[in-house]
């Protein structure tokens, strides 16, 4: 077996025991928390340091029922009462940045005029991010529960009405009701999923 350069507690709280959770205890996060886990996700790495993801977090009883009408059926309850629901999104206009984030060249000039390209890069890199964020919050020693099943149109527009950002998913977070959590679905393996040529 192969020795892994972190402690194998660390380990069990970013991947092995982590659970997706959908109930949650009473217990609020704080915006120290918030903050902490995005200065640890944003060092993650992205094409260019373009670092496209923009989140919003859902906090307020307001927020959340401006979000409320965005939800399938099956993901209302488990949002309205999780402590923060952070919308991942990621910002069309992040090569504006990119005179500031990546000094090695021009990098905002590869994507000036090209939309296809803002588009897939801001999706891909938004998405590592997002990825980023959650071993991040799991890190501080928060529970989540990503997913999809929501109206991407309907919340862009009641979140990001008139800017250049879009959702990409949607991470509930808080302290999880672990009495509450399923048994944890089958993974494939290396052989199935992954080969080396």
């Amino acid at each position: 077996m192969v020795a892994a350069v972190i402690p194998e507690e660390a380990l069990g709280a970013l991947f092995r025991d982590a659970r997706t959770h959908f109930s949650w205890r009473p217990e609020s996060v704080s915006e120290d928390v918030l903050r902490a886990a995005w200065d640890l996700a944003k060092m993650g790495p992205t094409s260019a340091n373009c670092s496209p993801a923009r989140i919003t977090f859902a906090t307020s009883r307001e927020a959340k029922e401006r979000l409320k009408p965005c939800l399938i059926e099956g993901n209302v309850e488990k949002t309205m009462t999780a402590p923060v629901t952070a919308i991942i999104g990621y910002d069309l206009a992040f090569h504006e940045r990119l005179p500031e984030l990546y000094k090695a060249a021009d990098a905002r000039a590869w994507f000036e005029g090209n939309e296809g390209l803002i588009q897939s890069t801001a999706f891909r890199n938004g998405s590592l991010q997002g990825a980023y964020f959650i071993i991040a919050a799991r890190a501080m020693g928060l529970d989540c529960g990503p997913m999809s099943g929501f109206d991407n149109a309907k919340v862009d527009a009641a979140f990001f009405a008139d800017t250049t950002i879009r959702s990409n998913f949607l991470c509930n977070l808080g302290h999880g009701d672990g009495a509450r959590v399923r048994p944890r679905d089958w993974r494939l393996p290396f052989d199935e999923a992954c080969q080396i040529v």
